[in-house]
């Protein structure tokens, strides 16, 4: 009979499973942006290629690429990062557990004696019952998921995991774009001060000059005061420079984890700065695959998606199977024989939601808008990513172009500037002239070098808007039933 019973409670859990349906809707993909071409994009870099998972290597600078792996591997934001990942998947493998049994092992020993003066003793003619007791057994209970239910309810709990993923992707690529960010503006300022140090230089000589020409009669005190005011203004721009370039590196040493206290990155003492790389732009219909943020906005719509169906399934009734097996006995060498032996199958116990006050429907009601508010979000999203882009690439193509007609200005200023000091010298014209060919060209050649600078942080840009070689995991889930 117990035989039966048994076999009839596993033959229904098995037509349960078989003929269930899932709850919710499944999940679709949002459509990709529907642009034909980034806007400020030059055909050249309209191709399919990606950069490199360490982007930050089309820069051929042997100091970022050492910077930007100590950064990943030591900075505290990525290992809570991590750590979140950890915990999204650790939630996601209790949630998983809900899809089997659960099976439990107990064992008891006891020694009891009851009342001889109660009225069930008195009934057996005042007699205490005492002995021991040991028990062994194990026990099963299993919620049969019939609508799909706990299913979603693992599909969002993978879902949120895979958003953890992304996040943490994300402030790995976040993290990598800031270093390179800031490197390139403390390379910057290295061959602002290079320049500076020159004309420092320069116009030490000058006031030399003139104060010899002064001595000797030949000049005013006027000329002498002017070369000693543009010494003096070279050198405290010399200082303000070496201010802001220590500032950024504290700010670079925090960003790779260690102590601001310890010198990180020595100067490059050279006015030259590289040509910045040409980063590949691909379409717009590729952005979803290309950055984390993106992907993690989509792992959490399905998530949103998911929880709508374990909303809809509280409308359902619920049905759980528990049964247990074992041995009891007074006396612990008889334990394992036939006789104490125990068992129960059931009950097989089911659950109908008949009048909740609306509680199901207005949970209901609440996922389905935090449905659409996570659409609403992903796609403000996408289209800030869009936007980012193209930030990145007109800052990209007009750089260039104000590089271009700067470095005409640099090459003007240079020439009157020899042109003023040649003239001085032939007592031909005054040192005013002279002090203003040398602001003007000290200014060109600072700005040229800014701007040399703003066209590496552009293309520093480009790639973080893009996604900078980040590719897209497959689901947890997916991962974890892999056969191997």
């Amino acid at each position: 009979m117990q035989k039966s019973l048994i076999r009839s409670a596993l033959a229904l859990a098995v037509l349960a499973l078989a003929g269930c349906a899932t709850v919710g809707s499944d999940f679709a993909e949002p459509a990709a942006a529907q642009v034909g071409a980034y806007r400020h994009a030059d055909a050249a870099r309209l191709d399919s290629a990606r950069l490199p998972a360490d982007w930050w290597s089309v820069f051929n600078d042997p100091a970022l690429n050492a910077l930007e792996q100590r950064a990943v591997r030591d900075n505290p934001g990525v290992k809570a990062s991590a750590q979140r990942l950890l915990q999204a998947q650790a939630q996601l493998g209790v949630f998983r557990a809900a899809q089997a049994p659960a099976v439990s092992l107990a064992g008891s020993a006891a020694n009891s004696r009851t009342s001889a003066e109660t009225s069930q003793a008195l009934a057996l003619g005042g007699r205490a019952i005492k002995g021991n007791n040991f028990a062994l057994g194990a026990s099963l209970s299993y919620e049969l998921d019939l609508w799909g239910r706990v299913r979603r309810v693992v599909e969002a709990a993978d879902a949120q995991a895979l958003a953890a993923q992304d996040d943490r992707d994300g402030v790995i690529l976040l993290l990598s774009s800031q270093v390179a960010a800031n490197y390139w503006q403390l390379r910057g300022l290295d061959a602002e001060m290079a320049i500076l140090k020159s004309a420092l230089g320069t116009r030490r000589e000058s006031e030399q000059l003139v104060e010899a020409r002064f001595n000797g009669g030949l000049s005013n005190e006027l000329d002498l005061s002017r070369a000693r005011i543009e010494r003096a203004n070279a050198e405290a721009d010399l200082h303000e420079v070496q201010r802001q370039r220590n500032l950024l590196e504290h700010s670079l040493a925090t960003l790779a984890g260690v102590s601001p206290s310890a010198p990180l990155i020595a100067a490059l003492g050279s006015a030259e700065l590289p040509a910045p790389p040409a980063i590949p732009v691909g379409l717009p219909a590729s952005l979803l695959a290309q950055r984390p943020d993106l992907a993690a906005s989509v792992a959490l719509l399905r998530a949103a998606n998911a929880q709508v169906g374990v909303a809809e399934g509280a409308f359902y009734p619920s049905l759980s199977l528990t049964g247990n097996f074992g041995f009891a006995s007074e006396s612990l060498r008889n334990l394992a024989d036939g006789g104490a032996r125990q068992f129960s199958v059931g009950p097989l116990a089911l659950s109908l939601p008949i009048f909740d006050g609306g509680r199901n429907k207005a949970n209901l009601a609440m996922s389905k808008a935090r449905y659409d508010e996570a659409l609403a979000n992903h796609e403000t999203r996408l289209l800030t990513a869009l936007r980012e882009v193209e930030d990145a690439l007109s800052d990209v193509q007009e750089r260039q172009l104000q590089g271009e007609a700067q470095a005409l200005s640099q090459k003007a200023a240079a020439r009157a500037y020899l042109v003023a000091q040649a003239r001085y010298e032939r007592g031909v014209s005054n040192y005013l002239d002279v002090t203003d060919a040398q602001r003007n060209s000290l200014g060109a050649d600072r700005a040229a070098v800014q701007i040399r600078t703003q066209r590496l942080l552009a293309s520093v840009a480009v790639a973080r808007s893009l996604g900078a070689g980040w590719t897209p995991q497959a689901p947890l889930a997916t991962i974890a039933q892999a056969p191997k």
